[in-house]
C-alpha cells in the first residue's frame, strides 16, 4: 500500500507541472466604453482605458460609443485626439457616433474625424452590444 501510495504521489509529481502550464482555450473579450461627456479628460482617459486593455488583451473586440455631449470627441475641427484615435483604429478599435446627437448639434460627418463609424441611434447600439454579451463600461469619472 506504501509502495503503491509513494508511486502515485511521484507520478503525480511529475505531471502536476505540466498540468499547471496548460493554457485554457483563449477567451474573445468584447468591450463597448459609453461617452456621453464633453470633458476631454474623460476622452484622455478612455484612450488611456482602451490602450490598456489592448496591452492585457491585444485582441479584444473594443467600440467607444459617443453619442450626447461625447459625439464631441470626434469633432474635426481643433481635434488633439486624431492621433491617439488613428492608432487605436489601426489596432481594430471602432469609434462610433450616434447620428442622432449629430443631427440634434447640426453636425454632419464631415465635420467628424475621418476614423469615425456612424450608428442610427447610440442606445439601441449599446442594447444591441449588451443582448450580444459584450462588457460595458461607462466612460467618466
Amino acid at each position: 500500500m506504501k509502495n503503491t501510495l509513494f508511486t502515485l504521489l511521484c507520478l503525480f509529481s511529475l505531471t502536476a507541472p505540466a498540468l499547471a502550464q496548460t493554457q485554457p482555450a483563449a477567451k474573445e473579450h468584447r468591450v463597448v466604453f459609453h461617452l456621453a461627456t464633453d470633458d476631454t479628460l474623460v476622452y484622455q482617459m478612455v484612450i488611456r482605458q482602451v490602450n490598456n486593455i489592448l496591452n492585457v488583451w491585444p485582441t479584444a473586440k473594443i467600440e467607444v460609443l459617443a453619442n450626447s455631449l461625447g459625439i464631441s470627441m470626434f469633432r474635426r475641427e481643433g481635434s488633439k485626439l486624431e492621433k491617439p484615435v488613428q492608432a487605436l483604429t489601426e489596432k481594430g478599435v471602432i469609434f462610433a457616433v450616434c447620428q442622432n446627437s449629430m443631427r440634434a448639434m447640426k453636425l454632419t460627418k464631415d465635420d467628424m474625424l475621418k476614423q469615425a463609424t456612424y450608428v442610427p441611434v447610440g442606445v439601441a447600439e449599446l442594447v444591441m452590444k449588451q443582448e450580444d454579451g459584450w462588457s460595458y463600461i461607462k466612460a467618466g469619472f
